[in-house]
């Protein structure tokens, strides 16, 4: 069984190929959510809250239905778009204010997903059923691949 590190080296490849010469926000952000959610383990909702009149606004996203528009600093996500700062979240019922989507996502990461001005464009979100699902790992691949595909 492959390690977490080696899905996401497998991914990162993946991406790295078929991203090439793709500028379009809306179709990076669609493939990235179709190969993590198909190659990681645990990822049981993950998309995108693009930054839209000044709120968090869901899509493209795979997985059951999503919150529809997050403001800043409410739940999870809106922390992330606030502080500008990666999330990581054992169990989401402990976190202040979390917004439940779905009842079934115990543990989150939220990732801030910036342009090349550094301005922030959307956050990345991935839900796991599982508590204490993300680490650092986690944080450090996909922070990597939100500078590689967006900046």
């Amino acid at each position: 069984m492959e390690s977490k590190q080696q899905r996401y080296e497998q991914s990162y490849r993946e991406l790295e190929s078929v991203l090439e010469g793709i500028e379009d926000h809306v179709a990076v952000m669609a493939t990235i959510n179709c190969i993590l959610k198909t190659n990681m383990e645990d990822f049981f909702w993950v998309g995108f809250y693009r930054v839209v009149d000044g709120a968090l606004l869901v899509g493209p996203y795979q997985g059951t239905m999503g919150c529809l528009r997050i403001e800043f600093g409410r739940g999870v996500c809106g922390t992330c778009a606030a502080e500008m700062k990666t999330q990581i979240v054992a169990d989401v019922h402990q976190f202040p204010g979390h917004i439940a989507c779905d009842s079934r996502s115990n543990s989150e990461i939220v990732v801030p997903v910036t342009d090349k001005k550094g301005a922030l464009i959307a956050v990345f979100d991935v839900d796991s059923t599982r508590f204490n699902t993300f680490d650092e790992v986690d944080r450090e691949w996909l922070e990597r691949i939100m500078a590689r595909f967006f900046h």
